[in-house]
């Protein structure tokens, strides 16, 4: 019954996204509200530390400005499809599932029952004036469901590892967590994220003496820090609509690398227009009946 609440959830996620490029939107598979005004992302995020940060500039990318001025002006239907995956990691009660709530559902649960396998939601922004989801996938922390987990791990853009500021053994395990993600994954293809959360329960100097120490940490692991709090909230949009930002430039210059608009769906793809004529140009098999 778990696999199949899992597979329930992925087939649902692939049933929200609007018809194929060319084709009419199936209304019947079309359920995506507009983006929310709070989800719009005119300009390039700040990093939140600039001795954490791996990618300091203040704007996007000018090839991808382009790019994005130049769909906005054609509007072409198929950029609704756009999306990327990020998946969050980390040890049990690390705080994983408050952080997503807090930002997708802007709700903070002191009591919460532990993560079966994995859940995720999908969030729906506008990027530079186009539209773009990111699909946040939560994880597991306890070890069996492991075997479960990982195999969502595949297909991501951007690997989120997760430990409590108020437990230091949970940053000590983050390293593991993340060479279990990037195992799934090709090499430099995702973006590394290491979040310290719980930062309430600190005071000043403590939060200041853990930071340093994740900042190091997050040095090895080629990954940006940030330190945030799901009960009060304190940078969790600002670090969710980073990562939303990063990953959506980049599937941006990866189209106009490899010269293609194909929509991703984790490690899956959407046919572009020549694939679909392709497809059509085949001869259909006779029915024997």
């Amino acid at each position: 019954m778990k696999y199949l609440a899992v597979y329930l959830l992925h087939h649902t996620a692939l049933q929200e996204y609007p018809s194929f490029p060319g084709q009419p939107a199936d209304k019947t598979m079309n359920f995506s509200p507009p983006v929310s005004r709070d989800r719009i992302i005119s300009t390039f995020p700040k990093c939140y530390n600039p001795q954490a940060c791996l990618q300091m500039k203040d704007d996007w990318n000018t090839k991808a400005k382009m790019a994005c001025q130049d769909r906005a002006a054609r509007q072409q239907g198929y950029d609704r499809l756009k999306m990327s995956k990020a998946v969050v990691v980390g040890d049990l009660n690390v705080g994983k599932t408050c952080l997503i709530n807090r930002f997708c559902k802007d709700v903070f649960e002191r009591d919460y029952k532990a993560t079966i396998g994995v859940d995720f939601e999908i969030e729906r922004f506008e990027m530079s004036g186009l539209p773009f989801s990111l699909q946040i996938w939560d994880t597991a922390g306890q070890e069996k469901f492991k075997c479960i987990a990982s195999a969502y791990y595949r297909g991501a853009q951007v690997i989120i590892t997760v430990f409590d500021m108020a437990d230091i053994k949970s940053l000590e395990h983050t390293q593991q967590w993340l060479s279990d993600a990037l195992r799934e994954n090709e090499p430099d293809s995702c973006f590394v994220f290491l979040v310290g959360t719980k930062k309430d329960l600190l005071s000043a100097e403590e939060c200041q003496r853990t930071e340093s120490d994740a900042i190091k940490i997050a040095a090895e692991m080629n990954a940006e820090f940030w330190a945030v709090s799901s009960k009060t909230g304190e940078n969790i949009q600002e670090f969710f609509f980073r990562v939303a930002a990063l990953a959506f430039e980049d599937s941006i210059l990866k189209d106009l690398e490899t010269g293609t608009s194909t929509a991703q769906i984790g490690d899956g793809s959407i046919l572009d227009d020549k694939a679909l004529e392709k497809a059509e140009e085949k001869p259909k098999k006779k029915s024997c009946c």
